[in-house]
């Protein structure tokens, strides 16, 4: 952004019709338009000297010759930051997210699952929820087999949290292998919780090398590489992900789509990313290209962090849609979303 520009009421405006002409049509608007939306009595070539000052500003940009103007990610962010207005959700909104959670049923795992379902349903963007740092004691440990080269983790704890993960396998597995894998790690992982399971397997893996088979034994250092390492025992939900492909117009959209739904698959970097916003307050808002995840993606995610009655941050709850979202509208979801898991799981 041209630091020299003194953004005026008169910018901010134009600015902020451009901005929502982006958000219900996403197509470039036109001085004419334009003028035709705005309460001031500005004539269109006033319009354009403004918009043109403003995509000097690196505020908006024309994405054809002669076209209308499109907002740039920093006009977005100026947006968000200091010209729109967030409104409250009414009591009937808040009573029906309540609801929701409250009907999911009194496990944790269920009422995540149904506030990324609700978020995803709200927003028509793709909801998440970054579950909290499992203390509960595990109760089951499985291998699967999904066909060649391929096996689910499964992970039951105490308190029913279930937690799948597919890693890779050697090819040609046998059942036995998987039965093997499954009993060894269930005798020395149940009763214990995730942390405490790890710390002991590490050093009993070595021991009894010799006790399992070249394969059994490739397979339980899998499973255990799986829930070990930087942010990988956080639990992250996703749902609604295919909504991301209805906002998808052209080629290059695709491949927009694309790499986020590997990002989404992948989990990892979305998880670092959750895990921080969360160490934050409030709601906090990633635009485009001012983060390396969603630069080439061209989205936005809207997150918020839940806690305990202590005010201690358990995870986040958020949505990613593309750069077009409806902030006014999903703000203040995401916001009250947080605070009504944050109460239910306390």
């Amino acid at each position: 952004m041209n630091q020299t520009m003194v953004i005026t009421e008169r910018s901010k405006e134009v600015l902020r019709v451009v901005v929502e002409a982006y958000v219900e049509t996403g197509e470039p608007i036109g001085s004419r338009s334009l003028a035709a939306r705005l309460g001031m009595d500005l004539s269109p070539a006033t319009i354009r000297n403004v918009m043109a000052d403003l995509q000097d500003a690196g505020l908006l940009y024309a994405p054809h010759t002669s076209a209308g103007r499109l907002p740039t990610d920093a006009g977005l962010r100026l947006f968000v930051d200091g010209i729109l207005q967030v409104g409250q959700l009414d009591e009937v909104e808040r009573q029906s997210i309540e609801a929701r959670c409250n009907a999911a049923g009194r496990l944790p795992q269920q009422v995540l699952e149904e506030a990324t379902k609700m978020l995803s349903g709200l927003s028509n963007c793709a909801g998440l929820v970054l579950a909290p740092k499992s203390e509960a004691t595990l109760r089951h440990v499985e291998f699967v087999s999904l066909g060649p080269g391929r096996a689910l983790v499964v992970l039951v704890t105490e308190d029913g949290t279930v937690e799948n993960r597919v890693i890779p396998v050697p090819l040609g597995l046998p059942a036995s292998s998987l039965l093997e894998a499954s009993n060894f790690l269930s005798s020395r992982m149940l009763g214990r919780t995730l942390q405490e399971a790890q710390e002991q397997l590490s050093g009993e893996l070595e021991i009894h090398r010799r006790d399992l088979d070249d394969l059994t034994r490739k397979l339980v250092e899998a499973g255990l590489a799986t829930w070990t390492g930087e942010g990988e025992t956080r639990s992250l939900l996703v749902s609604g992900a295919n909504n991301l492909l209805d906002d998808v117009h052209a080629v290059e959209d695709i491949e927009r789509v694309r790499t986020l739904f590997a990002a989404l698959d992948t989990k990892k970097d979305l998880v670092r990313l959750l895990d921080a916003a969360a160490a934050a307050e409030g709601v906090q808002i990633f635009i485009g290209s001012a983060n390396k995840l969603f630069g080439l993606a061209g989205c936005s995610m809207i997150t918020a962090p839940y806690t305990n009655s202590k005010q201690e941050i358990l995870g986040a709850v958020g949505v990613i849609g593309p750069t077009r979202v409806n902030y006014a509208r999903i703000i203040p979801v995401v916001d009250y979303t947080a605070k009504v898991v944050g109460r239910l799981l306390d």
